[in-house]
């Protein structure tokens, strides 16, 4: 089967630079748009099933695609974005002033890094995990989850080390591409996103 993780399209705290965690915040105008080019994008595929991230920016982003296949959007805790835990709330410029030391190391070692109150990218690696060996059978499956969890589904489909998670390409609305048999993922396209046509954002501003 072909099994399409896409990341949310973008939220208003994306758009403010924000730290999201586990908190909820609504797509922005920009967001909703892509939702509906994602949905238009993988319409087409003979896709089975939805699953996403029970928070309200992924439900909104898959809800056009389960509305247009006429199937029900399943809701899987392990697909939540990792809990940045103190950090939830605050601007990134806030942050990289308050706690440059976390920051700097979120950046250049982010493997490890635990957040206070939080998790780490090991045990949402494990939540990743723990979710995608469940997913079987001969139908497509559509995943619209968070940016982190898109990354570390790229790492572990490629056999690539937690060092390296600030490599693949991520963006609101567009979507990485596996085929998945007997339980073995391998990536077909990190980030295929053609589809956003001019509403892509810069996740350079975004609190990532």
């Amino acid at each position: 089967m072909i099994v399409y993780v896409a990341r949310h399209g973008e939220s208003t705290w994306n758009r403010e630079g924000r730290y999201q965690g586990q908190c909820d915040a609504p797509l922005s105008d920009t967001g909703r748009t892509q939702a509906e080019l994602l949905a238009r994008a993988l319409s087409p595929r003979p896709i089975a099933r939805v699953i996403a991230s029970p928070l309200v920016r992924c439900i909104e982003s898959a809800r056009p695609l389960a509305e247009g296949l006429r199937i029900d959007i399943e809701t899987d805790d392990r697909l939540l974005e990792i809990a940045h835990g103190v950090w939830e709330g605050r601007l990134r410029e806030d942050i990289e002033r308050e706690d440059a030391a976390t920051m700097r190391a979120w950046r250049e070692a982010p493997e490890c890094v635990h957040f206070e109150g939080g998790e780490s990218l090991g045990d949402v690696l494990a939540r990743w995990a723990s979710f995608a060996a469940t997913l079987e059978g001969s139908h497509d499956i559509a995943i619209c989850t968070h940016d982190v969890l898109v990354r570390l589904a790229i790492l572990h489909a490629t056999g690539r080390p937690l060092s390296e998670f600030w490599a693949p390409r991520v963006l609101n609305g567009a979507f990485a591409r596996f085929h998945v048999e007997g339980g073995d993922w391998r990536l077909l396209d990190e980030c295929q996103d053609k589809h956003l046509a001019g509403f892509a954002v810069d996740t350079a501003r975004q609190a990532l």
